[in-house]
């Protein structure tokens, strides 16, 4: 029940918001006609938008205050998420996998040729976040500087195809493994950091490399960048833009399951069982006997292979790389990616990159203000859901008791 003291309250926000708008929403100043116009339905829109929204914010403090006052009182203990519970039931998941992948197969033939190259780079972010997924979701170490990896990769592409006119698919694994050379190269300074030097120290290395791919003009080629970088070929079969797009939309398809394929295997191996612990406590983790130099070197190549895989299908996307595609605001949405779909979570991190890249291209409409809901979404999700779209189950082990089986 809505009380008196909650409509003053929403009241008073509303007062707020338009004065805080005022200037942006109301005033607006035509240099050409030199007049000032008043735009007074905006302030009105505001006021009410921020008197309703107001309610809706009480109503979900309320609940998130109510979840944690049932998990302090053991209301909700082993309570499984929504999500986890759906792919629990096979009716369900079964079915559901199944009119995914009939409309994913089917997507490029169903939408527009534009659909389809924005659903490649969403694939590709998706392919960047599950790699993030390993270093910073699993292994717990907070990496900034992961776009240099991605930049490895597409410039190995363009380089090698350049130079020696190596192809696409000989290109790929070369990339994966340069890739993996670099996050060890990366690894061995930065054994003995945690937290915020560890990001600082990333965040440096991911600057290093592209600021030397934009000065050594005789390597890189510098801010011009490289140019004609050709698409993949299909057994030699000269393929149209259409058509090439088509193809490197399936061609993410397969590399996308088989990124889910190998870093779901990874979480659940030996190694992965390591990433979580190093996660949860590194001293702990050292002293039950667990090599913390080799985990963090593995996590480090591995989540670099995949950013580097990556890389490579960016340039074959494009078909032209330059430094100015591999800033650090790159590093920062990947790893919005993960926090945002959910640290660990292979779901969560696939469900925030279609979110967070599909988003702002479906709000081209209102360009003005994308930014702007961008924010609000990330500031709502990191108050009401912290661990993100769809977090990552953790697993409790419980003592059942030994059954007494002596009937004598």
């Amino acid at each position: 029940m809505i009380t008196f003291d909650e409509i003053k309250k929403a009241f008073l926000v509303s007062i707020w918001f338009m004065f805080l708008t005022f200037p942006i929403m109301v005033i607006r100043v035509n240099p050409v006609e030199h007049i000032v116009e008043w735009r007074w339905k905006n302030m009105l829109v505001v006021g009410i938008g921020s008197f309703l929204l107001s309610f809706v914010w009480n109503y979900l403090m309320k609940r998130k205050e109510l979840g944690f006052k049932k998990a302090e009182s053991g209301e909700e203990t082993g309570t499984i998420p929504l999500v986890q519970r759906i792919l629990g039931e096979k009716k369900i998941y079964i079915p559901a996998l199944v009119v995914a992948g009939i409309f994913t197969i089917a997507f490029p033939f169903i939408f527009s040729l534009y659909q389809t190259n924005i659903m490649v780079s969403a694939l590709i972010y998706v392919m960047l976040g599950l790699g993030l997924n390993i270093v910073v979701g699993l292994a717990g170490l907070l990496d900034l500087g992961y776009v240099a990896f991605y930049a490895v990769g597409a410039y190995a592409y363009a380089l090698l195809n350049y130079h020696f006119g190596i192809s696409f698919w000989i290109a790929l694994p070369i990339g994966g493994l340069l890739g993996a050379t670099f996050g060890i190269l990366l690894g061995f300074p930065v054994l003995r950091l945690r937290g915020d030097y560890l990001a600082i120290v990333t965040l440096g290395f991911g600057e290093i490399i592209r600021i030397i791919l934009e000065n050594w003009n005789e390597f890189s080629f510098g801010p011009s960048g490289i140019a004609n970088i050709p698409r993949p070929s299909l057994f030699g079969i000269n393929l149209s833009v259409h058509e090439s797009t088509i193809y490197i939309y399936y061609i993410m398809i397969a590399l996308c399951l088989f990124t889910v394929f190998v870093v779901n295997r990874l979480q659940d191996s030996r190694i992965g069982r390591a990433w979580i612990a190093l996660r949860e406590d590194e001293v702990a983790c050292q002293a039950m006997g667990i090599d913390k130099t080799k985990t963090k070197l593995t996590a480090f190549s591995l989540g670099a292979t995949w950013a580097s895989m990556a890389g490579v299908m960016f340039a074959a996307k494009t078909t032209f790389v330059n430094p100015a595609s591999f800033t650090i605001w790159e590093s920062i949405i990947i790893l919005c990616i993960v926090v945002l779909g959910g640290m660990g979570s292979i779901i969560g991190v696939i469900a925030g990159a279609l979110v967070l890249i599909l988003m702002p291209e479906y709000l081209r409409a209102f360009s003005e203000y994308r930014m702007l809901a961008f924010g609000v979404l990330l500031v709502v999700m990191m108050i009401f859901r912290p661990g993100g779209i769809i977090p990552n189950v953790r697993r409790v082990y419980t003592f059942q008791g030994v059954k007494n089986t002596d009937k004598s």
